[in-house]
């Protein structure tokens, strides 16, 4: 089964608890702290693995998690760090984020590893946070958590050639022909349902991709039939074959039927409707004059190439190879994914670290700065909460709450904390 979009949550590992601990030796009298670090949790990256081919691997499988990073512990001994996942893709993947449809990574080349989510920082231990006037810290620092996110994968097949046209028109006869992919064949519509891929070798040894889009209908932009499934794949191809049928049995007009799917190209994309294009008269075994002569003038009307073949007879097909190899050496690989900075998504992406607002007669602080810096907090601990004290001053948060017009004996939550406002 060919699969090439599907869902997934990814979450990055936590990041590890800062140890409390102090050093306890014979004839050492006061040791002072050691508390270690949390260790860092694991990374989420996303590999591309040249075995695969589509995305049937995440039909099951939709949740993928890094390891946490290990607890600290005394005599400063850190604590180890999460394991990174790798999540093993097919080249051609596309990542986007579910949320905005921003594009994260496009994993498009051989060996590619693109960093997607970062695992959360380990805490500090109480050894961090010893000064001249505060020798014994009670408290340290929780490991900042990872981040959870769902994300699109989207595989666009990598082909030189891209072939178009209405259903039963002899694409997949042509492909068959030309290279040593199997598709199904028969006599009626949508025969195809999945794109086929095959690789044509040339005379000289070189060799193009050649993929069988089927489901480019009337209506397709919008999803009509197989729809806009199967358009992602067009993108990624330099050259587009247009296979129009002039036999006259399914009863078409090969005029219109070129406008349709050209109209449906840029509906769906502006740039893909612009990438060089090549008519193809098929089936002319069996040809009607009329047809066939209303495709040429068209062909010369819109100053494209015109070729005429017969996939079943061979007639014409050796002749569009050969055009097709030459062309080919002229068009370059490009990248079509629009340029924009890949993004990584971090704790700091998250935008101002904490929100303070007042509710009637209560005060509520909240953010991730904020949850970082309770985690640290020993409530019961006298240097503990000058150090919290001290925090909301250098944070800004002390200004903002006086400014919202909070009072000695206010209540506060701070986080999942409700405290007393003291001046």
């Amino acid at each position: 089964m060919f699969k090439d979009y599907t869902k997934i949550i990814i979450k990055s590992g936590d990041g590890g608890n800062g140890a409390v601990t102090f050093r306890r030796e014979k004839y050492v009298a006061a040791g002072g702290p050691d508390g270690g670090d949390g260790g860092k949790g694991g990374d989420i990256y996303f590999q591309v693995d040249k075995d695969k081919n589509t995305l049937i691997d995440f039909r099951y499988h939709k949740k993928y998690k890094a390891t946490n990073g290990e607890n600290g512990s005394g005599n400063r001994c850190n604590g180890k760090y999460g394991h990174d996942l790798y999540v093993k893709v097919p080249i051609g993947t596309i990542i986007k984020d579910a949320e905005t449809g921003k594009v994260i990574a496009d994993l498009s080349n051989p060996d590619q590893t693109e960093l997607i989510l970062k695992g959360g920082r380990g805490g500090r231990g109480n050894s961090h946070f010893a000064t001249p006037t505060r020798q014994a810290p009670r408290f340290s620092e929780d490991g900042d958590k990872g981040e959870e996110k769902e994300v699109i994968l989207e595989l666009k097949l990598l082909a030189d050639v891209g072939l178009l046209g209405f259903p039963n028109v002899g694409k997949s006869t042509f492909l068959s022909t030309v290279t040593e992919a199997r598709p199904k064949i028969a006599n009626y519509h949508f025969t195809t349902i999945e794109p086929n891929l095959g690789v044509v070798k040339t005379k000289d040894g070189d060799g193009f991709v050649i993929a069988d889009i089927p489901g480019i209908i009337e209506g397709a932009s919008e999803g009509v039939g197989l729809g806009i499934q199967f358009l992602r794949h067009v993108e990624r191809t330099r050259l587009l074959l247009h296979f129009i049928d002039v036999s006259g049995t399914e009863g078409r007009d090969p005029v219109q039927d070129f406008y349709t799917i050209n109209q449906e190209l840029q509906k769906y994309s502006e740039k893909l409707s612009k990438r060089k294009q090549i008519i193809v008269a098929t089936k002319i075994d069996s040809k009607q004059d009329e047809l066939y002569q209303e495709l040429k003038d068209l062909a010369q009307k819109e100053n494209l190439e015109f070729f005429a073949i017969s996939a079943v007879t061979g007639e014409g097909v050796p002749e569009l190879i050969d055009h097709i190899t030459q062309i080919l050496k002229t068009l370059p690989k490009e990248d079509l994914i629009e340029s924009e900075e890949r993004m990584v998504y971090t704790l700091e992406d998250k935008g101002p670290g904490w929100e303070a607002v007042r509710e009637g007669d209560t005060f509520k602080v909240t953010g991730r700065a904020v949850d970082r810096l309770m985690g640290r907090i020993n409530i019961e601990d006298n240097e503990s909460m000058y150090y919290f004290h001290k925090c909301l001053k250098e944070m800004g948060i002390d200004q903002k709450l006086k400014e919202l017009g909070i009072c000695e004996g206010d209540t506060v939550y701070i986080s999942d904390w409700e405290l007393e406002w003291e001046e």
